[in-house]
């Protein structure tokens, strides 16, 4: 399993962190487009690193063109050397429309058409294809040489799509690398829901498993002290409600027969009662959710339910010293 570390923070410290993931053994350096921009950090730890793959979970597509998102991929994956993974997400409504101020409409088939007409565009970059996309959300016919880069040694990056519901899940599988799976989802959704729609989506394509990627970060409570502990499984708890209160994600609480909790989530999140929503994730709802262990057991409870659906993963364990790290994330990666 490979395994990938947060690239997270102030752009200062971006560097020294890179190197330091690196040097502890992790396959790849993730950022999230959050506060800050997911892709200059990727740039500096480009320049400080030597093998580790650079990736965004996730970029949001529509806040962006085809052509934007081509550009910025392929400068990345030229400048690192190949090493550059674009994972895409569609984010929500509310966030393209009122955040960004950018259409929404029918997101697993814009999505669908959005890496096409990225994969066009590289297809004529890199191989001299004239540029002719046209779909029903984007136009891509012009290309002239002053536009056209020169550095196409590495050729395109990888696309990984971040997917929850079974449509978009399926897009993944059908045009992306790989599939960026949502830490709101249990081992049952997965096995039930998300590992069917990427075959109906591979099956599209033409395309085996061995030519996709599944990547899960998944939600993990544990700690090295009682107080790490207790505050781990607090922040967790947090986290899966404030997922939980959204209307696109009900789902996969419904495959457990707790639908009614979701609206009762975003009832509390629309009056700011982020505690209290914490409060009404149970034992039974944590666990499913997430890898509940000590310290020393949580990688093997880890890989026992997920080793043999997911390809790799996102850790960021808490440790004794270096050393434990390491060793952590050896076990993990075997």
């Amino acid at each position: 399993m490979r395994v990938d570390g947060g690239l997270m923070g102030d752009l200062s410290g971006v560097p020294g962190h890179a190197k330091r993931l690196e040097s502890l053994g992790y396959h790849g350096a993730v950022t999230a487009e959050t506060s800050h921009d997911p892709f200059f950090p990727l740039l500096l730890a480009a320049q400080e690193t030597q093998d580790i793959e650079l990736v965004t979970s996730i970029a949001v597509a529509f806040s962006r063109t085809p052509m934007n998102l081509a550009n910025i991929g392929h400068d990345l994956n030229s400048f690192s050397k190949g090493r550059f993974v674009l994972g895409l997400g569609s984010q929500i409504r509310p966030h393209i429309t009122k955040r960004f101020s950018m259409p929404w409409s029918k997101p697993a088939a814009r999505m669908r058409e959005f890496i096409s007409a990225m994969h066009a565009i590289w297809d004529c970059w890199h191989n001299g294809t004239r540029l002719s996309f046209e779909g029903d959300f984007y136009t891509h016919s012009l290309m002239t040489p002053m536009f056209t880069p020169l550095d196409t040694e590495y050729g395109a990056p990888k696309v990984f799509l971040a997917a929850v519901g079974p449509l978009m899940t399926e897009v993944a599988g059908e045009v992306a690398d790989g599939v960026i799976i949502h830490a709101f989802t249990t081992e049952k959704y997965l096995r039930e829901v998300t590992l069917p729609a990427v075959g109906k989506g591979l099956a599209k394509a033409g395309r085996s498993r061995d030519d996709f990627e599944i990547s899960y970060p998944g939600f993990i409570v544990t700690g090295t002290t009682e107080e790490q502990y207790n505050a781990s499984k607090q922040a967790v708890c947090k986290q899966i409600a404030f997922y939980g209160s959204t209307p696109a994600y009900a789902p996969v609480l419904g495959v457990h027969g707790w639908g009614d909790l979701q609206p009762e989530l975003n009832k509390l999140s629309k009056q700011g009662k982020w505690d209290e929503m914490g409060s009404l994730i149970t034992d039974e709802i944590l666990e499913e959710f997430a890898v509940v262990a000590e310290i020393d057991d949580v990688v093997d409870k880890f890989k026992n339910r997920y080793g043999d659906l997911v390809d790799r993963t996102m850790g960021s364990l808490p440790a004794r010293d270096e050393d434990h790290a390491k060793e952590l994330l050896t076990k993990l990666s075997a």
